[in-house]
Formats: structure tokens, C-alpha cells, sequence
């Protein structure tokens, strides 16, 4: 039986990782690393995954080399999400997520170094939040890194070092570059499940700037099915790539937003809008040719019934979310000293 070490198992895409994998592959054992910060809730995983014996928690922060080392020592494979991942947040209190997403990651690299040979492939998630705005659509994985935000720019940190371990250790790592994900399960400081929790509660749905930012949406449940293909994949050559998972098309905020309110049969003037974001993206929109090259994989959920899904999933599950209504907005200091809340 081989071992996957999944460390941030318990946030939004980890647990769903493990919830589909755990059912599809009956002969793996996972290993979940997870500090159960604000994001991580061990009410992710299904009851009866947390009762098999094919499942194993620690409570650990990845930063802990002593640690580190003793999971990467009993584990064959790697995926690695742990990482502060708010933009907002980042922007309120940035050190964290410096230390978390890229020391973090150096620990994940020297526990692999340390234990040579041991780990047959490592998967990093990284985002698409690194490239900035775009500056050619669609954005292909060589788009120049142009991070706009602290928690970008740590990933954009994160990412490359991924990448200067393959280069100069060889150790045989995949860089994986999502774009937005959505789904049941996700913290309410994200958009959709802000929007959502917003409209069943007939609360405004605020939205930053005039709200033509737009982004490529990924269900994630089809971000699991990619990471799936990069698992199995016998292809060397993705070892050092970096891959978009994403749509190839963009939705705008404000779209997302009334459409959201027109499912739910909520009123249209319950949406607001406040001062754009500091480090505001303005466009994400991915080439999904390399995913389709190396993992003959494509997107299966279309946002409308993706979408569906997930309202479905927010309308039934209030006593999941009710706790972390009041973290659906942080504030930040403008540049004339002002305070927004986003």
C-alpha cells in the first residue's frame, strides 16, 4: 500500500482531494499535515474516512522540519497545499504567508533532499495569482510572473523554488497552476461562497470596484480530477513544468454576482459595490492546452451547473458556514489612511 503525504489536507481543494481519492483508489494511505488555521476544518473530510484506518491526521504546522522529515520519510508521494491563500488577507497581515508558503515549501524540499530517492513524484500547487494581470490571454504557463498582491508574490516565491529544487536536485516535482476554484466546503472570504451565504442571508453582495474584474472559474471538483492525472502520470517529462488547470474562459465578478442573485430569485439592488482592492487583478483567463498535452485532461463542469452545486450545497449546510460569517470581510488601510472592508 503507498502513502500519499497531503499537507493542508483539511483546507477547501485538500480535503475534496482526499474525499475523491480516498473512494476511487482503495489501496493508498493518507497521511494529512494540517495546522487547522481559520481555513483548515476536519469536518471536511467524510466520517467515514476519518474512521478508516487508510487515514491519518497530524496536527502540524509544515514549517516544522522535525516534523516534515518523519511524514516525507513514510510517505511515496507529495501534494502540497498548505499555503495562506487570501489576497485580501494578505494585504491586512502579509508576514504570515511568507513564511508559511514559501519556508514552508523549503521545509516540504529538504525532507524530500533528506530522504533521497524516497519520494516518487511531489505536486505543488501554486496559482495562477502569480502571473498578475493579464497581459496576453489566454495565459499560457509562460506569461511573464508579474504577482500583484503579498499572498501572490509568495506564491510566485513558492513556485520557483519548486522549480530551482527540480533544476538543481533533480527532485521530481510538478508545479500546478490553478486559477479560481469554487465549490462546496470553501471559506466564506472567497467570492462565490461570500455571494451565496450573502443572498440566502438577504445581506448586500459587495463587490470591489466596478466589477469587471474577471477570472477563470474551475469547479474543484475537476481540479481533483487533474491532480488525479498528475499523479498517475508516467510522462517524465512533466517533472519542473508548471500547468494551468483551468477553463479557458473568464466570467466577470459582477456577472458571477447577478447570477448568483438571479438563481437564488434574490433582488439585483442587493449588490454594492466599494472601493477596488489594492493589488486587483483585472483579468485571468488560462491556456488549458498543456493540461490537455501531458493529462489528456479537460474541464467536465460547465459554471452554470457548477454553480448549481454549489448554492445547493451552501442552502443545506448553514450550520457548516453559520461560524464564519463574521470572516467574510477583513479590513484594509487605504492609501489615504481610509478603512474598507473587503
Amino acid at each position: 500500500m503507498e502513502t500519499i503525504l497531503v499537507t493542508g489536507g483539511a483546507g477547501f481543494i485538500g480535503s475534496h482531494f482526499i474525499n475523491s481519492m480516498f473512494r476511487k483508489y482503495p489501496d493508498y494511505h493518507f497521511v494529512v499535515l494540517d495546522a487547522l488555521t481559520y481555513a483548515g476544518n476536519p469536518d471536511n473530510f467524510n466520517l467515514l474516512i476519518k474512521n478508516d484506518n487508510r487515514f491519518e491526521f497530524w496536527y502540524g504546522d509544515v514549517r516544522n522540519s522535525e516534523i516534515v522529515n518523519n511524514l516525507v520519510a513514510q510517505a511515496d508521494y507529495v501534494v502540497h497545499f498548505a499555503a495562506e491563500t487570501h489576497v485580501a488577507r494578505s494585504i491586512f497581515d502579509n508576514k504570515v504567508f511568507f513564511e508559511t508558503d514559501i519556508l514552508g515549501t523549503q521545509t516540504i524540499c529538504n525532507a524530500i533532499l533528506k530522504n533521497n530517492g524516497r519520494i516518487k513524484k511531489l505536486i505543488h500547487v501554486s496559482t495562477s495569482e502569480v502571473y498578475g494581470s493579464a497581459v496576453e490571454t489566454p495565459m499560457t504557463e509562460n506569461h511573464p510572473l508579474l504577482p500583484c498582491s503579498p499572498y501572490a508574490s509568495a506564491k510566485a516565491g513558492a513556485d520557483r523554488l519548486i522549480y530551482s529544487y527540480w533544476k538543481t536536485y533533480e527532485i521530481p516535482a510538478v508545479i500546478i497552476r490553478p486559477f479560481n476554484n469554487y465549490g462546496p466546503h470553501q471559506h466564506l472570504e472567497k467570492a462565490v461562497p461570500r455571494f451565496i451565504t450573502s443572498a440566502i442571508l438577504n445581506e448586500p453582495l459587495t463587490i470591489h470596484g466596478d466589477g469587471s474584474a474577471s477570472r477563470d472559474w474551475i469547479y474543484v471538483g475537476d481540479h481533483c480530477k487533474a491532480l488525479d492525472a498528475v499523479l498517475h502520470s508516467e510522462n517524465r517529462d512533466l517533472y519542473g513544468k508548471a500547468v494551468n488547470i483551468g477553463t479557458g474562459t473568464a466570467i466577470t465578478i459582477k456577472m458571477i454576482a447577478e447570477t448568483v442573485l438571479n438563481k437564488m430569485n434574490k433582488p439585483l439592488d442587493l449588490i454594492t459595490y466599494v472601493n477596488d482592492r489594492p493589488g486587483q487583478v483585472e483579468k485571468h483567463v488560462a491556456s488549458t492546452e498543456r493540461a490537455k498535452k501531458f493529462l489528456n485532461w479537460e474541464p467536465e463542469t460547465d459554471f452554470d451547473s457548477g454553480l448549481d452545486l454549489t448554492i445547493d450545497w451552501y442552502a443545506s449546510n448553514q450550520r457548516w458556514w453559520e461560524p464564519l460569517r463574521w470572516m467574510r470581510q477583513i479590513p484594509i488601510k487605504m492609501k489615504d489612511g481610509t478603512v474598507v472592508m473587503h
